[in-house]
Order: C-alpha cells, then sequence, then structure tokens
C-alpha cells in the first residue's frame, strides 16, 4: 500500500509539472505572437470616407446603473462617426435607482439615443436577453455593444466599423479595455496587470497565429445579419460573449482583435465582487463546455475545437496541475508525504518563475507600464493573485454541478 501511495504522488506530481510547463509554453509562443501582431498593426492605415462606414446601433444592456451610464452616454456622443449613421439604445432592465432618469435628460438633448424599457416581471433575465430585445429595436447594418460602466475612446467605432468593412470574412471586431480606476487600491493594480496581460497574450497571439480571437462582451461590433443568422445571444448563458464566439467560428466567420481601439471600464474594487464576478466567468465557461464538447469532438479540428480544449486545459487541467503540485509541496516541505521523483524541480520551477515574469513585462511594455511597480507587483501576483484562481474555479464547480442554488447571471457591482 505504501508502494502505490508513492507511486500515486510521484505520478501526480510529474503530471502536474508536465501540465504546468505546456500552459507556460503555450502562452510564451502567444507572446511572441503578441508582438508581432503589435509591429503589424503598426503599419496599418484607417482611412475611410464617410460614405464607406456603415450604420451603426450602439447597445448598452443596464440595469441600475446611475453610477457610470452618464459618462458612458457622453463618451459616445462625442464619437468621430457620422452622426446620421449611429443610434444608441440603453437597454433599461429593470433598473430600481436613477438610470432610466438619467437616459431620458439625454435623450431630450440627442435625437440619437433612444431608452428601451423592459418591464419589471420581463426584466433580470441576464445580459444575453437584454441584448437581445436590444437587437430587435436596432435599425441599423452594425451592432456594437458597451457595457455601461465604459469610456471607449472617440476613434473607437470608426477604427471598428472601418476594419470591420476591410474584410470580407469578418463578422466582427473587438477592441481593447483598459482599467480606468487602476490605480484605486491593491486589487485593480493586479487586474490591470492580468488584463494587459490577457489581450497582448491570449488576444492577440491567437489573433495572430490562427486567426481566433473572443468577444470580451464590450467595444466590439458584428454584422447584424450575422447575429440573425445564428439566433442572437444565448439567454442561458453566463458569459454570452464567449458562448456567442463559439457559434460566429461554427459558420465560417471570423472575429478580428484590434488592440489599437481602447475603451476604458472599471475593475472590481473588493475582492468579494471580484470573485463573484470571475466565478460568472468560470461557470460560463463550463457551461460552453458542457455545450459545445461532444458534438465539436466529432467534427473536424477547427477553432472551437482548439479554444474548447483550451478551455478545458485552462480551467480543469491548468487549475488542478497548480493546486496538486502547490499541496504536495507544502506537504513534502512539511514532510508528510515525500516526493521520491528524480529531476532538477527547482530549476524547473525558478525557470517558469522567470518565464511568467518574462511574459507578463513584454505585455506591459506594450501599454508603457513595465515598471519597477508592476514588475514588483507581479512578482506578487505569481505567488498569491494567481493562486485565488484556483479557489475561484473550485467554487465554481461546486456551485454548476453540486448546488441548488438558481444558475443565473449577476451583474457587476459598480463603485
Amino acid at each position: 500500500m505504501k508502494e502505490f501511495f508513492q507511486i500515486l504522488v510521484n505520478s501526480i506530481f510529474v503530471f502536474s509539472v508536465i501540465f504546468i510547463w505546456l500552459m507556460l509554453l503555450y502562452q510564451f509562443i502567444l507572446t511572441i505572437g503578441g508582438f508581432l501582431w503589435r509591429n503589424k498593426l503598426s503599419k496599418e492605415s484607417y482611412n475611410f470616407s464617410e460614405n464607406e462606414l456603415p450604420s451603426v446601433s450602439v447597445l448598452i444592456p443596464a440595469r441600475n446603473e446611475e453610477k457610470v451610464i452618464g459618462k458612458l452616454i457622453e463618451s459616445l456622443l462625442q464619437m468621430k462617426y457620422p452622426e446620421e449613421k449611429i443610434e444608441i439604445i440603453v437597454i433599461n432592465d429593470g433598473s430600481d435607482d436613477r438610470t432610466e432618469e438619467i437616459v431620458r435628460d439625454f435623450t431630450l438633448k440627442d435625437k440619437r439615443i433612444r431608452i428601451l424599457n423592459i418591464p419589471k416581471e420581463e426584466s433580470g433575465k441576464g445580459k444575453g436577453e437584454a441584448l437581445n430585445k436590444g437587437l430587435k429595436e436596432a435599425k441599423n447594418d452594425v451592432i456594437a455593444v458597451y457595457d455601461a460602466d465604459n469610456i471607449p475612446e472617440p476613434d473607437s467605432l470608426y477604427k471598428l466599423c472601418g476594419a470591420l468593412i476591410s474584410e470580407k470574412k469578418l463578422a466582427g471586431c473587438v477592441g481593447k479595455f483598459r482599467a480606468y480606476n487602476k490605480g484605486r487600491n491593491l486589487l485593480t493594480r493586479l487586474i490591470n496587470i492580468e488584463s494587459i496581460a490577457f489581450q497582448w497574450i491570449i488576444q492577440a497571439g491567437r489573433w495572430f497565429f490562427m486567426k481566433i480571437s473572443f468577444i470580451p462582451g464590450t467595444n466590439f461590433v458584428i454584422w447584424r445579419k450575422v447575429l440573425e443568422e445564428i439566433g442572437g445571444w444565448d439567454r442561458k448563458a453566463l458569459t454570452e460573449d464567449s458562448e456567442l464566439t463559439f457559434r460566429i467560428y461554427e459558420k465560417g466567420y471570423r472575429i478580428k482583435f484590434l488592440p489599437v481601439v481602447t475603451s476604458w471600464e472599471q475593475e472590481p474594487e473588493r475582492l468579494k465582487t471580484w470573485i463573484r464576478q470571475r466565478t460568472r466567468w468560470a461557470m460560463g465557461n463550463s457551461y460552453i463546455i458542457s455545450k459545445y464538447l461532444k458534438k465539436i469532438l466529432k467534427t473536424k479540428l477547427n477553432f472551437s475545437l482548439i479554444e474548447l480544449l483550451n478551455l478545458v486545459y485552462l480551467y480543469y487541467l491548468f487549475v488542478f496541475a497548480i493546486l496538486f503540485s502547490d499541496t504536495l509541496f507544502i506537504l513534502a516541505l512539511s514532510k508528510i508525504i515525500r516526493i521520491t521523483v528524480i529531476g532538477p524541480y527547482a530549476e524547473l520551477w525558478a525557470f517558469a518563475f522567470f518565464l511568467f515574469l518574462i511574459e507578463i513585462l513584454i505585455a506591459l511594455s506594450f501599454e508603457r507600464e513595465d515598471n519597477l511597480s508592476n514588475f514588483l507587483l507581479s512578482i506578487f501576483a505569481y505567488l498569491t493573485y494567481t493562486k485565488l484562481w484556483v479557489f475561484v474555479v473550485l467554487r465554481a464547480l461546486y456551485f454548476q454541478y453540486f448546488s441548488k442554488k438558481e444558475k443565473k447571471w449577476e451583474k457587476t457591482e459598480r463603485f
């Protein structure tokens, strides 16, 4: 029995090391792709006449957004886009604060703004359902989506729509999001580093090498005809943006990532809010896996299969590899167990740590944020923030498969 237990401990440890290293190497390759995509973007030009640009309906799902909705509408009214080609629809999803009042004041000042009130008895069914209702009211050829806490830069729609009409295979284009409250506290600083790394490594790298990118839920445009072809948003999905991405690629379309298009958003300022938000993300990805896994495994190798396997790897294998390796490391230090596999594991851990820092610092340099403060925060994040994801995924799995609590979309708290 002792011998079997030792073999089990050694096997779990070795497989954990392998899985962690595979993910690190994959992300390092994507980091190179992000660097190459950044260089290529610097040579692209954005010169489109007003006649070329399509008409746009901007959808803003809003539920109790009195703290932020005004700034978003003001930024949209300052967009460098033909006035006659844009309409702004605020979908008031049963708000019980001053959201409707604030939006109505704007409708009196500018005819491009409309408000769609969802009755109380039909409200609160999630962002996807709200967007579907907005889609039915939209009149224009292109649909743009912004979360209520966003402040997009003035050229955002011009660049997104210009890129959209430039390539026939594109169903949509997505921009980059940045945190405007990044300096608020330690948590927002860590989220800022994470979001920069995600976009310049995962999004930019995958687009450069595989022409793959994910809809991030805000700061994106998509052809209305494509949305109607695939049936709009899945109202059951907790991450309606990711689920929509799958169906778009299944139809043979592409979604282009344009990090030159920036929208500033508010990130969670409290750990409790962050945990709830990220739990919803993890549960949403579990839903996508359960919805598409069997179906996609029967098809030829394509985007959906690649990305689904990546989700499985990231949210299951990689997270559990971290959990097991950290647990075994602590138990071994405490001399409760022994790891008898011979190998340069201390060197591997040190190099993994070094590789992690290199990837993060390269991504930060693209935003000119590769400073000493962020370098030290990246070290801190490796030891703490990244480990919180293990807790988040375990929490999501519990709610997804064991809890009897109703699974519903929860709006992120505003500050």
